[in-house]
């Protein structure tokens, strides 16, 4: 009887133990996640460096291709002689490359800018056609168009959203609050649209200009990981070491033999979403 008394105790510590252990360890998790998220706010030194840099293209580059945009006569009247800008070479150097700091910043925050990033859509097409932002900055979305537009980002880790914009339409304001690079936007109503938005936690981001040439300034000393990303050839990586106030250039080269996917441009019949009056906005998921 004793003998069994005896058991059942040590039975009922042991489970205690084991629940206050598990109890412990969620604890820690969560108590871990908000210490991660509270990084220590960079504040300036003098001591920044930059790096600026140039991406190359070698060999022959595929030939920009016409849009066909009947299916809209606004959009054809506008922009009758559109081309593609999946891959837009001028010399030798590749516009619309998203060049980031992919590692290495991450144990400082930043101040989210309060700036409003335009993506405006003029001509049927969506301009810039690659642009970067800050988790929480504004993202101020307009049309320059006379036609419907419905704009669509597609993230994986940030909520998905379609919203409506006609005509006259007042500017649409979205955040995206997780970074996630790149986020993909298309357009309901003109299936050739296409814009990306690269979302960083760091201001330290750019996208090649018609020159190819990009500039990432403010940078505290210390060990980068910088990435290139392009829609159609992928990304690249290579580590940079700044020194204080150091100015250091880079290079990306990307070559007409990669691997190339070509983006679909066939012409689809625009579709008729319902329009919600004039100055009204039409949301879905």
């Amino acid at each position: 009887m004793v003998r069994s008394m005896t058991r059942s105790l040590a039975l009922i510590i042991g489970l205690a133990l084991f629940f206050t252990n598990c109890g412990k360890k969620e604890e820690t998790q969560q108590q871990e996640q908000p210490a991660e998220q509270m990084a220590a706010t960079y504040q300036p030194t003098g001591d920044e460096a930059t790096i600026t840099g140039v991406v190359n293209f070698t060999g022959e580059p595929p030939a920009r291709r016409k849009i066909q945009m009947d299916a809209d006569p606004v959009c054809a009247q506008k922009n009758p002689n559109a081309l593609a800008e999946d891959v837009i070479v001028n010399n030798g150097k590749l516009q619309n490359v998203f060049i980031y700091v992919k590692s290495g910043a991450e144990k400082w925050s930043f101040p989210t800018p309060q700036e409003e990033v335009v993506l405006d859509q003029d001509g049927c097409v969506y301009v810039p056609h690659v642009l970067g932002i800050q988790a929480n900055q504004p993202l101020k979305i307009t049309s320059s168009d006379n036609t419907n537009h419905n704009i669509h980002p597609s993230p994986k880790n940030n909520p998905e959203w379609n919203v409506s914009q006609p005509p006259g339409s007042p500017p649409i304001i979205k955040t995206f609050a997780r970074a996630e690079v790149m986020i993909p936007v298309k357009c309901n109503q003109h299936p050739w649209m296409r814009a990306y938005i690269g979302v960083l936690r760091h201001p330290f981001y750019a996208v090649s200009k018609a020159d190819g040439t990009f500039e990432l300034k403010g940078l505290p000393p210390g060990e980068y990981e910088i990435e290139a990303w392009h829609e159609k050839y992928g990304a690249q990586t290579t580590r940079v070491t700044l020194a204080a106030k150091e100015a250091k250039s880079i290079e990306f080269t990307y070559q007409a033999t990669q691997a190339y996917r070509p983006g679909s441009l066939k012409m689809m019949p625009a579709l008729v979403l319902p329009c919600c009056g004039e100055g009204a906005n039409a949301e879905g998921h």
